[in-house]
């Protein structure tokens, strides 16, 4: 994948995740602040625990930081998946968003 491929692709996940952001708000008690500065996002929830998401350009990565540790993501050509386990972004960020929140929260592309 060229440079501009992996920006295109993994700007529309951060897009993707402000967006989830919002209609979460909307829809739940979650009060999720989220936070972008460049190609980084931090989702900030009421307990004070937060999730961390940032682009890795050089690597062609998205990373994610979370109390269960860190994950890195590559696309496959269809969605970014773990690096070590193969599980897709968007599945692990609302596990861990779920688990840090303590309500059910779906984020997706």
């Amino acid at each position: 994948m060229t440079d501009l491929e992996y920006m295109d692709r993994a700007e529309s996940a951060l897009a993707a995740i402000e967006r989830a952001c919002d209609r979460l708000n909307d829809a739940t008690e979650a009060d999720i602040d989220n936070q972008r500065v460049g190609g980084m996002i931090t989702l900030s929830f009421p307990n004070g625990s937060q999730l961390i998401v940032n682009l890795q350009k050089p690597l062609q990565e998205i990373w994610l930081a979370a109390r269960s540790g860190g994950y890195h993501y590559r696309h496959d050509g269809a969605a970014w998946v773990d690096t070590k386990t193969g599980e897709e972004f968007f599945s692990n960020l609302s596990r861990e968003a779920s688990l840090q929140s303590g309500l059910r929260l779906e984020f997706a592309a």
